[in-house]
């Protein structure tokens, strides 16, 4: 377990509470009722850009707090506890992507300027527009860029129906495209209700941000930051199930006193365990600059994805019946495992990757 500084104890407590307090997963179920366009509350989400969390990865130069990936984490675990939807977990790697453009170029330096500041401030929301199929690969990426134009489809892409800002993966790296021309939107509606939307970019203006290294250090970030709201999910989920257990009574005993049953939460907690370690371990890697990034993030992503697919549908399962029903939560956070798991790769893509990172 991570230790963590005054200021990062300070951040996850108020992220925890905030959630608690405004935006439980009631909150999530009028969202999912409304069905507005972005997938998001968009007070909420003025209200996390005015708490300064859009800007946690953001350098200070740009109107940012630059608090690092641990601290970034810390919050998008609190919100995944609720469901919360908010584009936290795509903009912060976006940012990063921007920021660690190269200052040789002006045209570089230009969009650092005018756009860290809003992302900040969560004036404007940016997001990665990177996957070409149904499963997650950065090989034989088909987009294109000619003449500082880019043209190509970007599917499954997490806050793609309203972002105005896109960090883009072509074939020869990573480019910054404007929502305003060139881009074509088509809503894609998946299990969890949040958004997702398959873009088709014809000849959009673009700024060449870095190649493909950069690339695959940005998609390690997003998959680091994805793993800390899968970790949030997990954690609630088990919370729940546990107290559940606790107080059904099923022949004159309660659930909690079966040993079967608390043999397989016993495996639950164990679980959960090692993918709070796996996933701190990322997120401190990536703050720490270290060269074995790629390594720790396959490793966290492979684990959360079994261990909140495990939980998930223990939480079901051990519900009985009414944890099939829309009235019980359980089936909200088995729907977004289900999209998260295969986000920037499934376990079975990472432990692939892993090995062959390790030279298997």
């Amino acid at each position: 377990m991570a230790v963590l500084n005054d200021e990062q104890v300070m951040l996850r407590d108020m992220a925890r509470e905030w959630a608690d307090n405004e935006q439980p997963v009631t909150a999530f179920r009028r969202l999912r009722a409304a069905a507005p366009a972005e997938g998001y509350d968009r007070e909420a989400w003025g209200t996390i850009g005015e708490m300064g969390w859009a800007g946690i990865v953001v350098p200070e130069e740009h109107g940012g707090s630059a608090f690092g990936y641990l601290s970034l984490g810390l919050v998008v675990e609190q919100l995944g506890r609720n469901l919360v939807a908010t584009p936290l977990a795509s903009v912060g790697p976006a940012a990063t992507a921007i920021a660690m453009g190269s200052d040789a170029d002006a045209e570089v330096r230009g969009a650092k300027a005018e756009w860290l500041p809003r992302i900040a401030s969560g004036a404007v929301v940016a997001t990665l527009a990177v996957d070409e199929g149904p499963h997650h690969s950065l090989e034989n990426l088909a987009t294109r860029v000619e003449n500082g134009r880019l043209t190509g489809v970007k599917m499954f892409v997490a806050e793609g129906d309203s972002a105005g800002l896109f960090v883009v993966a072509a074939a020869d790296g990573l480019y910054l495209v404007a929502g305003e021309g060139g881009v074509t939107r088509s809503p894609r509606r998946m299990a969890d209700h949040r958004s997702h939307a398959e873009l088709r970019f014809e000849n959009a203006p673009a700024t060449r941000l870095g190649g493909p290294e950069l690339t695959a250090a940005i998609v390690d970030r997003a998959t680091a930051v994805i793993c800390a709201e899968m970790l949030g999910m997990a954690e609630q989920a088990f919370g729940v199930t546990n107290d559940y257990l606790k107080t059904r009574v099923q022949f004159g005993q309660k659930l909690s006193t079966f040993q079967a049953l608390q043999h397989r939460m016993a495996k639950q907690l164990t679980e959960l365990e090692l993918m709070r370690s796996t996933v701190e371990a990322a997120l401190e890697a990536i703050d720490a600059g270290r060269s074995d990034i790629d390594q720790a993030v396959s490793l966290a992503k492979a684990g959360a994805g079994e261990t909140l697919k495990l939980v998930s549908r223990e939480m079901v399962q051990l519900h009985g019946g009414v944890g099939m029903t829309d009235e019980y939560d359980a089936g909200f956070y088995m729907k977004r495992s289900a999209v998260l798991e295969a986000m920037w790769g499934n376990a079975a893509h990472h432990r692939e990757r892993f090995a062959r990172l390790n030279g298997y």
